[in-house]
């Protein structure tokens, strides 16, 4: 039964189906976008690209977010949030089952489409998965809801490339990659096996198309309930609404933090197999750092569900959280000594960018409440936006390739790590206080 209910309704219709449902949502989020990680080197072995070509991988399936956050946001009101979740569903389907033509002619440019098409649906799903969470309970405890969704979106992002691995790669792929170096062997040998190392992605994503299409038809038919932000957005108002979403600093800056927040988790995640590569590291041994890094995720987002607020404000965790990502981002930098660790030797610096993960793991829900506070009926549309920062994810893959090419990617960490987490320091402890770009009032 399909009916459109006030903010303060949908709080009191909160059930654990609701929240499974949208659990779902965040795990797909998760797959999909840390995937990646795995996905980034297979391709530049597959198709012999250097490091910025290999990110346009993630470049292509990011750009979607730039593209379809605000259309998403019209289409949603349109035709309402659940017929839209199916929409989005059917989308990433449809981009999954281009992954097919694309390994079959071993075609990197049909690759890029599908994961440009999986983003447009991704990015309608995160449009409206973000709202469910909020309304489904007290905005002042939204982090803790935000800290469930993420602990499911990163144990989707720990098994991905795991799971990826199991399904696609061999037991004999060491001898095959090494044989691809070999320099006696002809053109059309190393044609030959890089074609069949890339269609072995057809059975797992045609699969997984189907499972897409059908969890759409789920959503649908669900007894989620259809939220309408436009009322909400009218019982929230304050009567001092600005003449623009963008007279609200706190909002415009929080658009930035988000940006380079999702800049640091892409970069530490979708690269950390390259790098450790550069320490002699195969692809296939290297598969577990990823998951590390996740798994920290992980824990800082179950640490967030115990601790705020009974313990520590959110605002205050958002805090810790940023101050430690610049420290650690110093570790990446500073860290050039090797150590034996977890079965193996690396630089120090790789195990610090591992531990990343746990300062990332609640600055995006700590940035989220502090950016759409009191914006009225600007709400949805500070919403989308922050959504659009996730085009953090498609841009700073592709500039840590092209510092990794012309530098190195030990270089290519100090130049984006470093001033991201610096701005978002600011923003934790000033800038999320300004509510006009002519004082500094709160």
């Amino acid at each position: 039964m399909s009916q459109e209910v006030c903010f303060s309704e949908v709080r009191k219709k909160r059930s654990n189906t609701a929240m499974f449902l949208l659990g779902i949502m965040f795990f797909i989020f998760g797959f999909n976008s840390w995937i990646n990680s795995i996905l980034v080197p297979y391709f530049k072995t597959g198709f012999e690209l250097n490091h910025f070509q290999s990110y346009l991988i993630v470049f292509a399936m990011y750009l979607s977010y730039l593209i379809m956050s605000l259309p998403a946001s019209h289409l949603l009101k349109k035709t309402g949030y659940k017929r839209g979740i199916m929409y989005g569903f059917f989308t990433v389907s449809l981009g999954a089952l281009l992954f097919l033509p694309a390994a079959s002619y071993r075609s990197y440019a049909i690759f890029l489409l599908g994961q440009f098409v999986m983003g447009l649906g991704l990015a309608t799903l995160q449009t409206a998965a973000n709202p469910y969470v909020t309304v489904i309970g007290p905005i002042d405890t939204s982090v803790r809801r935000m800290a469930i969704m993420g602990i499911v979106n990163k144990f989707a992002g720990l098994i991905a490339p795991l799971v990826f691995a199991t399904v696609v790669f061999k037991v004999s792929d060491a001898t095959l990659l090494s044989r691809l170096d070999f320099p006696g062997l002809s053109i059309s040998e190393k044609d030959f096996l890089l074609g069949e190392l890339v269609r072995r992605v057809m059975v797992p994503y045609g699969v997984y198309a189907i499972f897409l299409f059908f969890i759409g038809l789920v959503f649908r038919y669900s007894n989620l309930p259809e939220i309408d932000l436009e009322k909400e957005n009218e019982s929230e108002s304050t009567g001092q609404e600005k003449g623009s979403v963008f007279a609200y600093p706190y909002l415009v800056l929080g658009v930035l933090a988000m940006f380079l927040h999702i800049s640091t988790q892409v970069v530490t995640i979708d690269t950390i197999i390259s790098y450790a590569g550069t320490m002699g590291i195969n692809m296939i041994d290297a598969k577990v750092f990823p998951s590390y890094t996740l798994a920290l995720v992980i824990l800082g987002n179950v640490l967030g569900i115990l601790l705020i607020p009974r313990i520590i404000s959110q605002l205050r965790v958002f805090q810790v959280c940023c101050v430690l990502g610049l420290l650690l981002s110093l570790g990446v930098v500073s860290g050039s000594c090797y150590v034996d660790f977890l079965g193996f030797r690396a630089q120090l610096s790789i195990w610090f960018l591992v531990g990343i993960g746990l300062a990332n793991s609640l600055i995006y829900a700590g940035i989220w409440p502090l950016a759409i506070r009191q914006l009225g009926k600007y709400t949805k549309t500070g919403s989308s936006l922050l959504v659009m920062a996730l085009f953090g994810n498609a841009v700073t893959p592709l500039l840590y390739g092209w510092i990794g090419d012309s530098y190195s990617l030990h270089t290519a960490y100090a130049w984006i790590l470093l001033p991201s987490f610096s701005f978002l320091v600011y923003y934790s402890f000033s800038g999320y206080r300004l509510t006009s770009w002519t004082n500094n009032k709160k």
